[in-house]
């Protein structure tokens, strides 16, 4: 798995995780969602993503988004 379908797979693993959260424990779980978004959109227009940046300092390979 390259670098881009990690962070595409934790992404999403969030997201499901705090609406479920949201729907068990407290509604502010939903803040979460929020901030995972915010960050895919900056990642999307500036190419930063701190979890890209993680993966490669291991050295797992990158891929198109994160080269």
């Amino acid at each position: 798995m390259n670098i881009d379908r990690i962070v595409f797979a934790f992404a999403g693993s969030v997201v499901l995780l705090s609406v479920l959260l949201s729907n068990i424990h407290h509604p502010a779980w939903m803040w979460l969602t929020v901030f995972v978004g915010a960050n895919l959109l900056q990642a999307a227009f500036t190419g930063f993503c701190p979890l890209a940046k993680m993966l490669k300092a291991v050295g797992k390979k990158a891929g198109q988004a994160f080269d």
